[in-house]
């Protein structure tokens, strides 16, 4: 029987069919337990930018710690005639056995540094790969393009207001939970509200008005009803002829013989910053200096840097399709919407000991970092985050006084950090297969978020256009692991 959308949905199954195909073919070669390191990274910041912001943690550990194969899945599995019965067999008491080591949600990051690495058996390790990367490229993607609009809102508020946007309706509700993550005051969507705790809100559909015989008798309802919070859309038909002098006169005729106020107006078309210069004036002459000024309409960082120029009256932003689906004002194939994390192999073990791997290309950017490691990032003596820092995992880091390092992009150079501090970024998630790291709340997740941005990244790095570009520096020691691993293979990266 196929499935419906209201159906329960076993999200273990949320994975490529090679991912299975591997597993079946390591189980029978007799692989299942060798244990094995794999790293999540990305290769590109969004948009071109400077960082990118980690999330989606939260729902990778939901994810692992519900990890089974149903009676109803193995019905299915087995009707694809690919895998064999013992197979199937192991699937049906199938838990993760591994370890999982990650940035903490809500971390700022950079390409090609492992935010996530995964030491499990073979078959554990393999099978996580898809779902583990919807959700970080997803929930990433989304956090770090709110970040960016929430920045050039310039303590304006910023509200996600792109549910019917969104790429579907799961799409839509862990979107609202990243843009809370990356900055925005709340979401239009509900669902979001209730399973987060994120603060909703919302006005009115042009359907509201276009309902009654005329526009004030649709404000005049609306205010009748929600008088406590009377927000009014006033580009239906004209908002400087018709829908601003409306507002006006619902304020007046029905709002203040009740005690209240008009809490603001909505303008959803037209041009955002002629027409908000002109309503505060008009607001203003009567007596509404309170009523807030709130504008919609395909908005992103652009457009609202470029409002700020032009010194628009604006007091809050309701931003819809270019926050929940990350988008990118150009839509050049380099400026994709995405993230675009990867999944990659690092090390094998081999008797108690594991081997590094690496992945060599043509391509210099998708030759990855082999084995297994731990990334640091420097701070200075003012708590500026200067670079991060790829060491092996066994190495012992003490800054002092001065630290040499290698920029892997200019091994010739002779560099040192000096007087700064290190602090390693992964923890432990899980152990064996249980949960060790407690995860924290949505609202401390959003609180880390801003403190690094306003404490420790860089200004520079954090420009909309050719930003500063955060190093990625290597202890001597990995980076001779990683130069006598190509060289093993008797290749190097070419130009």
């Amino acid at each position: 029987m196929k499935m419906k959308q209201a159906d329960k949905r076993n999200l273990t199954m949320v994975m490529d069919l090679y991912e299975l195909t591997m597993a079946n073919g390591y189980f029978n070669g007799g692989d299942m337990e060798s244990r094995v390191a794999f790293d999540v990274f990305y290769r590109k910041n969004p948009d071109r930018g400077g960082f990118a912001i980690f999330a989606g943690l939260e729902q990778i550990v939901e994810y692992i710690e519900n990890l089974h194969f149903s009676d109803e899945d193995i019905a299915y599995l087995r009707s694809l005639n690919t895998f064999t019965d013992a197979f199937l067999e192991y699937l049906k008491n199938f838990t993760f056995r591994g370890d999982i080591y990650s940035f903490p949600e809500g971390t700022i990051m950079y390409p090609n540094e492992p935010i996530m690495t995964i030491v499990a058996p073979l078959i554990d390790a393999q099978i996580v790969e898809t779902a583990i990367l919807a959700q970080v490229n997803h929930q990433s993607l989304v956090a770090t393009k709110t970040a960016r609009i929430v920045k050039a809102a310039a303590g304006k508020l910023v509200s996600d207001f792109g549910a019917r946007r969104a790429h579907n309706m799961d799409a839509a509700v862990y979107g609202a939970r990243a843009s809370y993550i990356g900055g925005a005051a709340g979401t239009a969507t509900v669902l979001a509200g209730q399973m987060f705790g994120i603060p909703v809100s919302g006005t009115m559909a042009h359907s509201w008005v276009m309902y009654y015989k005329d526009e004030f008798e649709a404000f005049k309802n609306y205010a009748v009803n929600y008088p406590d919070n009377t927000v009014l859309l006033v580009d239906t038909y004209d908002t400087m002829q018709s829908g601003v002098p409306n507002a006006i006169r619902v304020a007046h005729e029905v709002l203040e013989p009740m005690g209240k106020r008009l809490k603001g107006i909505r303008i959803d078309s037209g041009d955002l910053a002629y027409q908000s210069i002109k309503v505060r004036k008009m607001l203003d002459a009567a007596g509404l200096n309170d009523c807030k000024i709130i504008v919609s309409n395909s908005l992103d960082e652009h457009t609202i840097s470029s409002l700020n120029t032009q010194k628009a009256c604006i007091d809050s932003y309701g931003v819809g399709e270019r926050l929940i689906t990350g988008a990118t004002s150009d839509y050049s194939d380099d400026t994709l919407a995405l993230l675009g994390a990867v999944y990659k192999i690092a090390a094998v073990e081999e008797k108690g000991t594991f081997i590094p791997r690496i992945k060599i290309s043509g391509t210099v950017e998708k030759i990855t970092n082999p084995g297994l490691k731990k990334v640091y990032r420097i701070y200075d003596q003012n708590g500026k985050a200067k670079a991060d820092l790829l060491a092996k995992a066994d190495e012992v880091i003490e800054m002092g006084g001065e630290f040499r390092f290698v920029d892997p992009q200019m091994p010739w150079r002779n560099l040192k950090f000096t007087n700064c501090t290190a602090k390693s970024l992964q923890v432990k998630v899980f152990e064996n297969g249980k949960r060790v790291y407690e995860l924290p709340t949505l609202e401390e997740i959003r609180d880390y978020v801003k403190k690094q941005l306003s404490e420790e990244i860089w200004e520079e790095e954090q420009r909309f256009i050719n930003p500063h570009v955060h190093y990625m520096d290597m202890t001597p020691d990995y980076y001779e692991l990683k130069m006598s691993l190509l060289h093993e293979r008797g290749k190097t990266a070419e130009k």
